[in-house]
């Protein structure tokens, strides 16, 4: 008894009944296991398994037919002892098939049956008998095509130039009446987001029929290499400045220009050929009091870009106009003894009228102007005069009179009092 126990063989064939025995009791415990099969047992060691999802084997020349209305998998309920039921549910060491063989074109209804060959079992198979169709195998070559999706959501400014397949055929495989419903073989080349070439991105082929509807074939290969050259095309158009509304009164525009004439833009080839030229956004000119250099957007159509340059710098020329009114007229050099009065302006006062860079305009006063007149050696009597006017030596500034000269009338010390005293006769 103790060489029994020490033999190899002895603890296998225990291990395997102890292991059968589990096997049962669990099965037994939990008769409502989701898996793949449901075990009963009867008081008299009787075992039923319905096991699922058993494949179905054709036997049938593939290299001549194809054959549809076989399920993949179906239904096998076993019914017998614990010792033959227990291993054929643990190991599948049976098949489930329907043989074709001897059969030709057309449809049949055949009996689905097994290769379990033991009197205590029995094997019902569900379902038990179904309707095929044997059609003749055929293989023909077909040229793969490319659909391009989402062609309208690359990246900004890129287009698809051209493509390539490889292989550009493929070979498939089915029945004659498959084969000959085929309409198209394609790939999809997902375009969503692409900045840049594809170089050989494999891809599944799809196969459908005339009214696309896809259809299950056999396919050498199965999958294609696609490449697909990308292209960010640009060009170079004037840059025009564009503006809005008018000066404030008193003001003029000399020039306004940006610092550059051209623009590069990119977009695709047939959006490109439509577009001459880019302005840049609105200037208002209403809120233009002086000369200088603004930034401005550049204003692009819808599927235009330029990534470079988002910003041009445009300088304005502004002049201004501004009159200083009754500026007084000053003398110099009159001599010791004489006196004089205004004939003409008789006020003795003029304006002053300016122009040029606003800037400079904006800032002067009456203050920075003096206009006089010569009376050097000139002797009594009427005296047509010219204006001198100093202003403020700056560039650009431009500085007129109403007049530019005046009418005076000198007199002695004599006719000085005389003129003084109906002066004040006259404020009296």
């Amino acid at each position: 008894m103790d060489n029994w126990f020490r033999s190899k063989w002895f603890v296998r064939l225990f291990s395997l009944a102890f292991a059968i025995f589990l096997y049962a009791f669990v099965n037994v415990s939990d008769d409502n296991d989701p898996g793949n099969s449901d075990s009963t047992y009867s008081s008299l060691g009787e075992q039923s398994e319905l096991l699922s999802d058993v494949p179905v084997e054709i036997q049938i020349d593939r290299d001549k037919y194809v054959v549809s209305g076989v399920p993949e998998s179906v239904q096998v309920s076993l019914q017998g002892t614990s010792g033959s039921v227990t291993p054929l549910v643990l190991q599948r060491n049976f098949e489930v098939f329907v043989d074709l063989e001897g059969l030709g074109e057309g449809t049949h209804v055949v009996e689905l049956e097994h290769t379990i060959n033991k009197n205590d079992v029995k094997v019902y198979i569900e379902p038990k008998t179904i309707e095929v169709t044997i059609e003749e195998r055929a293989s023909e070559e077909f040229t793969v095509v490319a659909d391009f999706i989402n062609e309208d959501k690359m990246a900004n400014g890129f287009e698809m130039t051209d493509y390539r397949i490889e292989p550009s055929t493929v070979t498939i495989t089915s029945s004659r009446s498959v084969i000959d419903a085929i309409g198209t073989v394609k790939v999809y080349v997902n375009l969503e987001g692409v900045d840049g070439s594809i170089n050989s991105r494999e891809l599944p082929i799809n196969v459908y029929d005339l009214q696309g509807n896809e259809l299950d074939v056999r396919l050498d290969p199965e999958n294609v290499q696609v490449s697909v050259d990308v292209n960010n095309p640009s060009k170079s158009v004037p840059l025009s400045v564009e503006t809005t509304g008018e000066l404030p009164e008193g003001y003029s525009l000399n020039s306004i220009s940006a610092n550059v004439e051209e623009v590069e833009i990119y977009s695709t080839s047939s959006r490109l050929d439509e577009i001459s030229e880019i302005s840049t956004e609105e200037i208002d000119l209403s809120e233009i009091n002086e000369s200088g250099t603004i930034e401005v957007p550049i204003q692009l159509p819808e599927g235009v870009y330029a990534p470079e340059m988002e910003m041009v710098e445009v300088t304005v020329d502004v002049e201004s106009s501004r009159v200083f009114e009754n500026v007084p007229i000053e003398d110099e050099g009159l001599s010791d003894g004489l006196a004089f009065d205004f004939l003409d302006p008789s006020s003795g006062e003029l304006n002053i009228t300016t122009s040029g860079d606003a800037t400079i305009i904006n800032d002067l006063s009456i203050e920075d102007f003096r206009a006089f007149i010569e009376l050097t050696d000139l002797s009594p009597g009427s005296h047509q005069l010219p204006i001198t006017i100093e202003a403020p030596n700056e560039e650009g500034i431009n500085v007129t009179t109403e007049v530019e000269e005046v009418s005076v009338e000198i007199s002695g010390s004599e006719q000085a009092n005389q003129s003084e005293q109906d002066e004040d006769q006259n404020q009296d």
